[in-house]
């Protein structure tokens, strides 16, 4: 039987390894995807070929080193998305190794390609008075502005990721008694989150206003559709920028979606919630993950160093050298 050309691996990779049987989130497809158009975009400057035309010993180790360099030099990403591009180029050539054997020895050294490591800084979160001054900056005059406001508010209690704030569905939220809200995380994993009454206050204000063009998306733009990513991080820019000028400290940090999610963490974390707690709260793979938190906490660490006994260290007191020492050190 002839072997199946790259244009057919790949084809069948996303149509039945990660559509069919993985049954992937559609943000998985879109991010591999974006890897291959990118990597074909590269493709035809190097080699002068069209995707289609390419065979699969032509993306090779080296070739593919090339292209997450240029990513870096050409394109300015950061080694996260680099090594994210690796990721989804790793998961196409484990699907190879199967489909074609007879490429194992170039799939393997394409497999033994190292994700590049990186210096991870803290992360960044918000702390009360800031909290508040991102929750006055809309203006609920506005539909969009108490839109704005439910949607900050849900996501710096519950610490739910954009995909799924963008995601939810009003039947999604319950505001009787055990008030909680449903999404499906990472890996179609479902979970709840309860919410407090000050939360279930202003979701219950803002799920009376008329719904737009009958949508039962519980944040909707403003033609009715789901908010995009993009769309969020355009509102927190400009909620931030108004923050700004009631809370100044905001001026040294970048408000993010993501951000909201840390301040949520940080939040349980230093009522003294449970790291365990914690990871099942934020829907984590593990417990580890969590604990990036902890390096964060500065007033954790305090506390800590508060209960150890204090080493005795004495000042010393500067005192010149003789100047005539000085002279010969100087010589």
């Amino acid at each position: 039987m002839k072997p199946a050309t790259l244009a057919v691996l790949l084809e069948r990779f996303f149509t039945q390894r990660l559509m069919s049987q993985r049954h992937v989130s559609p943000h998985t497809i879109s991010s591999y995807r974006d890897t291959f158009r990118l990597l074909f975009a590269f493709t035809r400057q190097r080699l002068h070929k069209p995707p289609s035309r390419l065979a699969l010993e032509e993306i090779d180790a080296p070739l593919i080193g090339a292209f997450l360099d240029d990513l870096e030099t050409s394109r300015g990403n950061a080694v996260r998305s680099r090594n994210l591009r690796l990721t989804a180029i790793r998961s196409f050539f484990h699907y190879a190794a199967y489909e074609a054997p007879t490429h194992a020895a170039q799939i393997q050294r394409v497999l033994a390609m190292p994700s590049k490591r990186y210096a991870r800084r803290l992360i960044t979160f918000l702390t009360r008075p800031e909290i508040d001054a991102l929750l006055a900056a809309p203006d609920q005059r506005t539909w969009g502005g108490r839109r704005d406001h439910a949607f900050v508010l849900l996501a710096v209690q519950t610490g739910l990721r954009v995909s799924e704030m963008t995601g939810l569905q009003r039947p999604d939220v319950s505001l009787g008694p055990g008030a909680h809200v449903r999404c499906v995380g990472k890996g179609r994993k479902e979970r709840c989150t309860p919410l407090t009454k000050q939360t279930v206050a202003v979701l219950h204000a803002w799920m009376r206003e008329p719904a737009r063009r009958q949508t039962e998306t519980l944040f909707p733009n403003a033609r009715g559709g789901r908010l995009s990513a993009d769309g969020v991080h355009y509102l927190m820019a400009k909620h931030t920028a108004v923050a700004r000028h009631a809370c100044p400290s905001l001026a040294h940090k970048r408000v993010t979606p993501h951000v909201l999610r840390h301040t949520a963490a940080m939040e349980l974390l230093q009522a003294r919630v449970d790291p365990s707690v914690i990871a099942l709260w934020l829907g984590h793979e593990s417990v580890e993950t969590t604990h990036i938190y902890l390096d964060a906490n500065l007033a954790l660490k305090e506390e800590i160093l508060a209960k150890t006994t204090p080493i005795n260290g004495h000042p010393g007191r500067y005192q010149a050298d003789d100047h005539l020492l000085a002279f010969l050190n100087g010589l």
